[in-house]
């Protein structure tokens, strides 16, 4: 039997990389030595672990209305401020929009208890009321990303008298219709029973559920790719930024999550004008306000068929619906939301302040 030649492409590609992989800890910063702050800030409320940053204005004179960012219950809002060429954050500033943050903060086992009210009506809320105060005036615009979208979904529709502008996301908003493993596993999962026996849902319990969705994306694949560009430093700077929010989870409050699971995912009442926080009906026909709606093709974690309804489901006259070829993060952090997305964003925003 005559013995195969191996292909020399193929073995010096295998050196270089056996080389790269030897090499990295000379190269490679150690986690905690890389800084996640890109954009200055400073702290101008706080409400229990809650924090409201206003970031610093990059223009002389940013437009009367005030933009609050609703962030995510999942994972920390640097995301949303990576790095300064990729800053969502930024980019708004340049706009000329001035921006807060909310950041949810860190809830420990005292906080089980917290739920939908708390995050809408009592920390969203004064949020809104200190900017309200704080800029004078009667409405500011919202965004709210991924989860935060559903709050400030839920947030406009009781409280639209103090909305200008909604903008969302990637918004989880009909759960019927999210085909992604995270959302058929919550449709299934005895959620009752979860949240009794651990109380808050921990970092590790979210970190399982990343690890599904794109095992060899999220795997092999991606440590494919930073050995092999071990000597990028904007590439192993970029991977090294976004590892560092990926392992930066906070836990979940059990009651919200309990909530979120029954009545967004299994019981899917919000899309329906069934769902009710503290008692208080939550209706998005009383969404009246200009309304932004952002969906990303290829996102892995709350599929655009799951955040495409609410555009139909608002009484508002005034609402445009975009539709991007990226993913979930790649929305808000990356080369082509600086270059198409946030352009957009921006000039609508500023047309309707």
């Amino acid at each position: 039997m005559q013995n195969e030649s191996i292909d020399p492409k193929l073995v010096e590609e295998f050196l270089s990389f056996s080389k790269n992989v030897a090499e990295a800890p000379k190269l490679v910063p150690a986690p905690d030595e890389i800084s996640m702050e890109s954009t200055p800030y400073e702290v101008v409320f706080e409400q229990d672990k809650m924090r409201l940053l206003h970031y610093k204005p990059l223009v002389e004179k940013p437009i009367k209305t005030p933009f609050l960012i609703s962030y995510a219950i999942i994972n920390r809002f640097h995301i949303l401020d990576i790095q300064p060429k990729k800053s969502w954050v930024r980019s708004l500033l340049q706009s000329g929009i001035d921006v807060y943050m909310i950041d949810w903060g860190t809830p420990s086992n005292i906080d089980k208890y917290l739920d939908f009210d708390d995050y809408v009506n009592d920390y969203l809320d004064s949020c809104v009321d200190f900017i309200r105060k704080e800029t004078q005036v009667d409405r500011i615009s919202i965004q709210g990303y991924c989860t935060g979208g559903t709050i400030a979904t839920i947030y406009a529709s009781l409280h639209p008298e103090k909305v200008r502008n909604l903008v969302v996301t990637a918004p989880v908003i009909d759960g019927w219709k999210d085909t992604t493993v995270v959302s058929n596993m919550a449709k299934h999962i005895n959620v009752d029973e979860l949240v009794n026996t651990i109380g808050n849902m921990p970092p590790e319990f979210m970190y399982y559920c990343f690890s599904i969705l794109k095992p060899f994306e999220q795997g092999l694949e991606k440590y494919y790719k930073f050995f092999k560009n071990i000597h990028d430093k904007e590439f192993v700077d970029n991977f090294l930024r976004v590892e560092k929010w990926l392992s930066d989870t906070p836990p979940i409050p059990g009651e919200l999550f309990r909530q979120w699971i029954r009545d967004i995912y299994q019981e899917n009442l919000l899309i329906q004008n069934k769902m009710y926080v503290d008692g208080k009906h939550i209706d998005l026909k009383k969404i009246t306000m200009p309304l932004f709606v952002q969906v990303a093709v290829g996102d892995h974690l709350v599929s655009p068929e799951c955040s495409m309804p609410i555009y139909y489901a608002v009484s508002s006259e005034d609402k445009t619906m975009r539709v991007y070829p990226i993913g979930h993060v790649g929305m808000i952090a990356s080369t082509f939301s600086q270059k198409q997305i946030l352009p957009e964003l921006c000039q609508w925003i500023k047309e309707r302040s």
